[in-house]
């Protein structure tokens, strides 16, 4: 067994640095203490087996907001079996109540920014979403554009269509027509010949 004696210096009051330190003993074997000093730093002794103190060190010594180590000594000595547990050591109600609202207006001020980014993200994502339904109108109009050229296209087709039975159906007629008048010229041309035959006859010349 060990016991370490550390000093951690920075922003560690009023941070609710003290919990943070006694949520870490939770999984591990470690007796002690965590109290502020009037000099604005806190002190942790703390004891257990080397293993757990050196992890405890490493969970401890952080920078992460609200919690500001600077700096973190640690003097190492021999456990002397003193403490049964863990505990907060804490110091009067006004310091506490202080200590207490600081870290309320930390935590309040931390959602406030996690709010500012969170609003930051979704007016991104409008801006994104709006992107991307411009693109969309975009090709809704290009598709337009392609319907009208086929509707076009289709038109242009139909009329071809009507000239080519417009067109087929005046040569029908005109053949119609030639095939009459041709029956009719050559319905003439026999009862000439007809008569001029006749005419031979009478005259005594076989044809």
């Amino acid at each position: 067994m060990k016991r370490f004696v550390a000093t951690a210096r920075g922003r560690v009051q009023r941070v609710s640095y003290r919990e943070h330190v006694y949520n870490e003993t939770f999984e591990r074997n470690i007796s002690g203490y965590v109290m502020n000093l009037k000099n604005g730093e806190v002190e942790i002794v703390a004891e257990g087996s080397e293993k757990d103190l050196r992890d405890f060190i490493n969970e401890i010594n952080i920078i992460r907001r609200p919690i500001a180590v600077k700096s973190f000594t640690v003097r190492w000595e021999e456990a002397t079996g003193e403490y049964a547990d863990f505990e907060i050591i804490r110091g009067d109600i006004q310091e506490e109540t202080f200590e207490r609202m600081d870290y309320a207006g930390n935590v309040l001020h931390s959602m406030d920014m996690k709010l500012d980014q969170s609003l930051q993200l979704q007016r991104t994502m409008l801006d994104k979403q709006d992107q991307m339904l411009d693109k969309q109108d975009q090709m809704l109009d290009k598709q337009d554009q392609m319907l009208d050229k086929q509707d076009q296209m289709l038109d242009k087709q139909d009329q071809s269509l009507q000239i080519g039975r417009e067109t087929k159906e005046e040569i029908v007629g005109l053949r119609s027509d030639t095939r009459k008048h041709l029956d009719d010229e050559f319905g003439e041309i026999r009862k000439e010949l007809v008569s001029i035959k006749e005419a031979l006859a009478r005259a005594g010349i076989q044809v």
